[in-house]
């Protein structure tokens, strides 16, 4: 309803959208153009949200989404008890492949990452959690410059939601069959482990 709205609220929040982008930093002529709003209103609201951690003002005066976004989400996006059930399951597939293990979610059009493994080298594929990207399908396969995504759907395994397994990497040290077979494998061990929520255990 109308008299619920909170327009500072609404601003902030449409600050926060314009954040929704493959751009990862932006200057505040880039907000002004994405919200519409005033570089004087901006700077304003940029500062509260920046007290408490929703962006970052880099040396160079442009803006970054900050770490409370991402923390609120490791809490509640999957749920800590997801979190600490699957984040083996990744660590043990970039373990196997030396590769970006990552857990995906697909809603409305968009694939997002939600949980990631990152390998120990420099060569690799950069995956972020809140990270997200259009899909034309159900599948989040990602495609990006020199770089291949092998994703394998989680059947049954993960309630209420869209959710993938995913390996991604180089495309010339990415090996598309063992990283199936590591995927199915994941997979297979997951179904013979429920999650607490899948045994109903508190």
């Amino acid at each position: 309803m109308a008299q619920d709205r909170v327009e500072a609220v609404e601003r902030a929040l449409t600050i926060l959208e314009a954040f929704d982008s493959d751009q990862e930093r932006f200057t505040l002529t880039d907000l002004a153009s994405a919200t519409g709003y005033y570089k004087s209103t901006l700077l304003r609201l940029l500062g509260s949200l920046e007290r408490f951690g929703y962006v970052q003002r880099g040396s160079d005066g442009r803006y970054r989404l900050g770490h409370a976004p991402m923390r609120l989400a490791r809490r509640h996006l999957p749920s800590r008890r997801l979190e600490v059930w699957l984040q083996p399951t990744l660590d043990r597939l970039v373990a196997q492949s030396g590769e970006t293990a990552s857990l995906i979610e697909v809603n409305g059009g968009k694939a997002e990452c939600r949980l990631v493994a990152l390998p120990d080298t420099a060569l690799r594929h950069d995956l972020r959690p809140g990270q997200r990207w259009s899909v034309t399908d159900r599948s989040p396969v990602l495609a990006f410059d020199g770089g291949i995504m092998i994703g394998r759907f989680l059947h049954d395994t993960v309630e209420d939601g869209n959710w993938w397994l995913t390996l991604s990497g180089p495309q010339g040290r990415l090996d598309q069959t063992l990283a199936t077979r590591y995927l199915d494998a994941a997979i297979a061990e997951l179904d013979r482990r429920p999650s607490e929520s899948q045994s109903g255990e508190a």
